[in-house]
């Protein structure tokens, strides 16, 4: 039943920053002045000129090259122009976006792939890897950890393999609730497709507007209806991937005792040991009512507790979050409470449903009984704020540092006794890093995801940029992933490693688990072209 993307794409996203261009958010006279006045920003951010006026490095490949690849895709197919490549440079983390503001190109791809089925994605690779041309894939764009960020010196010439051309729902099966989909299709794109027959994927990451299956799979996405949903690879069922060496078509069945899961291998992989060109998933009913709102409590210590009380023992909502004082108070997503009446009180819990009617008003019942014995609430004003504004905190990022303020987020996930300690370790580092650099800090945290067992810790960190703000923040965040590692924390939930953790990693994993990496890797792509210097130590 092959069935194409809808017509109604979601906008080209900014090359320059996240998103939507026209949702670019602007910073009222009010809030510019208090973030001035909190942070002491010093000066305004360095701001990126055109496009037209950037030009990166001369194409590396060889014309031999090229033309190989002319011919398997069409020419038409094969991008050299400064746009294309500028558009396939990096992701959106800060650093990335601060590399571009001072004019940094240096890594911008050679050459932009636009292949449409496996087969041509296959036979791609099998020429890069002769020709030892180093191939990165490439979904929505939106990594935050330098997983778009290779290390090619050693090839003669680097590649994006740009998967927008995939991008059809290939199979549904109402009975068994699975769909095939194509890595290329955007978040939106695919909730439209499932739609079609009354079908969601049920996972909405931040960066759901652009995010794509493939990256979902290949950076073990986590969604912010994770307690009701599922994290995306608990649902992944079945998987085909290309490598250098060949096809891996893994997923019989939903659980196998055959073996270890080599599912595993690729979930999570960051294109380090392939290409995702197929995704088998476990699909839900849309649901046909939802609910959201929110809830206070007196402390986030208080909070945690009933949020793990309801993760453990249940009921579980479809969304459980809970937001600090501090973020509480000053909630970068929705300046308009900045400084607004009770604004500032206790730690907000976002509490949503989603679901069949009966099964709402079941579960929220429940939900509503044990949260009136801690907080106070409902707010539905508050819930309804969130589910508006869930996918615009980004954008009054990239506001932020056009005023010169140094804005980032990490986030880690530790098991429940261990949640205090590494909250506060983490915190502290944070803290005393960009204090020692004289830019004290503001710092936010929220609990995102939660499991009978432990939750995960989402930082979001503000505090004035620095003449080097990319030195300053390098130092702040190896002093946070030290802090991780040291209170048990695992280096990341749901950001994946790319080339920012690395090293943190290597650290997590040990040097036998590091060895089984490596041969796996040896064995997939031996030339080492995919992803090099990402997620591999």
């Amino acid at each position: 039943m092959p069935s194409a993307r809808p017509p109604d794409l979601p906008p080209e996203p900014s090359w320059s920053g996240w998103g939507d261009p026209a949702e670019a958010s602007e910073l009222s006279d009010g809030l510019s002045q208090l973030l001035t006045q909190a942070l002491g920003i010093r000066r305004p951010g360095r701001r990126v000129g055109p496009l037209s006026a950037l030009a990166p490095p001369p194409s590396r490949i060889p014309a031999t090259v090229r033309a190989a690849l002319e011919s398997l895709l069409g020419a038409a197919h094969v991008l050299d122009d400064d746009e294309a490549r500028i558009r396939h440079l990096r992701g959106k983390s800060t650093p990335d976006l601060l590399r571009l503001r001072a004019g940094d190109l240096a890594d911008a791809p050679d050459l932009v792939l636009l292949p449409a089925s496996h087969d041509e994605v296959l036979d791609t690779l099998r020429i890069c890897s002769r020709e030892l041309v180093a191939v990165v894939p490439f979904g929505g764009g939106t990594s935050v950890v330098g997983g778009l960020e290779p290390r090619s010196d050693d090839f003669t010439g680097q590649i994006a393999l740009d998967l927008r051309r995939l991008n059809r729902l290939q199979a549904l099966d109402e009975v068994s609730r699975v769909a095939v989909l194509e890595p290329g299709l955007r978040g939106p794109e695919a909730e439209a497709l499932l739609g079609e027959h009354g079908f969601i994927t049920g996972h909405y990451p931040q960066s759901f507007e652009y995010a794509t299956i493939g990256g979902y799979a290949a950076t073990r996405s986590s969604g912010q209806s994770s307690v009701g949903y599922g994290r995306f690879d608990e649902h992944v069922v079945g998987l085909r991937v290309a490598t250098p060496t060949g096809e891996l078509a893994l997923g019989r069945a939903p659980k196998s005792a055959a073996g270890p899961d080599l599912r595993q291998l690729i979930l999570g992989s960051e294109g380090a040991l392939g290409v995702i060109t197929a995704v088998s998933l476990e699909v839900r009913p849309a649901p046909a009512v939802s609910a959201y709102e929110g809830w206070r409590f007196e402390s986030f210590a208080a909070g945690a507790a009933v949020v793990r009380r309801l993760a453990q023992d249940g009921p579980r909502p479809t969304v459980l979050r809970l937001s600090d004082e501090a973020e509480t108070a000053l909630n970068l997503a929705r300046p308009a409470e900045i400084g607004a009446p009770g604004a500032s009180c206790g730690c907000l819990a976002i509490v949503g449903f989603e679901g069949t009617a009966e099964d709402v008003a079941g579960r929220r019942r429940e939900v509503t009984r044990v949260l009136e014995a801690a907080a106070s609430g409902p707010e539905p004003e508050a819930g309804e704020s969130w589910v508006r504004d869930r996918y615009h905190g980004p954008y009054l990022r990239d506001a932020l540092l056009d005023a010169g303020a140094l804005v980032e987020t990490l986030e880690t996930v530790t098991f429940w006794s261990s949640l205090p300690e590494l909250y506060a370790a983490v915190s502290g580092a944070l803290r005393d890093s960009l204090s020692a650099q004289g830019t004290p800090p503001v710092i936010l945290c929220h609990i995102s995801h939660v499991y009978p067992s432990g939750a995960s810790l989402y930082f979001t960190v503000g505090c004035a940029a620095l003449e080097d703000p990319l030195v300053q923040w390098r130092q702040a965040k190896a002093a946070a992933s030290d802090a991780i590692l040291a209170a048990g924390g695992s280096i990341t939930h749901h950001h994946g490693v790319g080339r920012d953790h690395r090293d943190w990693y290597e650290r997590e994993l040990g040097r036998t688990a590091v060895r089984a990496l490596r041969a796996v890797k040896a064995e997939l792509d031996p030339q080492g072209i995919l992803n090099p210097g990402i997620l591999i130590p």
